[in-house]
């Protein structure tokens, strides 16, 4: 059983897989980062200087000058700032993955053009033909 396991996992689409899930992680981190720290302060600026992640609704009824003050008293919170965040994440990763697959398929359809169609060889028409020739020399 431990052998087949360890053929299992030695296979090359587990191995790309792990790479793959590995990668996007680093994608998900990067292109959060470039939409928390670039993105929104820049639609921030446009919108009147507001800062997504500080757009919050306490449902306690009190005011609150941050969203780390109104978590801090205790009530609940909704925090729609991060959630257009986390909206523009996701369209901004979709994006990415579309442009991805996209060049994957081109990479793939010039690959499959370039490769040189396999020689058919000789047609079963051919073939009887032949039996039939040698046949009547005999």
């Amino acid at each position: 059983m431990l052998k087949e396991f360890k053929a299992f996992i030695m296979t090359g689409n587990v191995i790309d897989l792990a790479v793959a899930v590995i990668l996007a992680g680093a994608v998900g981190l990067v292109v959060s980062g470039f939409v928390s720290d670039i993105m929104m302060p820049i639609i921030g600026h446009f919108a009147g200087g507001t800062n997504f992640s500080d757009l919050f609704v306490a449902m306690d009824g009190k005011e609150y000058a941050t969203l780390e003050e109104a978590r801090d008293g205790g009530g609940a919170v909704i925090a729609w700032g991060n959630w257009v965040n986390a909206i523009i994440n996701l369209i901004i990763i979709g994006f990415v993955l579309f442009m991805i697959v996209k060049a994957y398929g081109k990479v793939r359809k010039k690959e499959e053009a370039a490769a040189p169609a396999p020689d058919p060889g000789p047609s079963e028409k051919d073939i009887l033909m032949e039996i039939r020739d040698e046949l009547r020399k005999k």
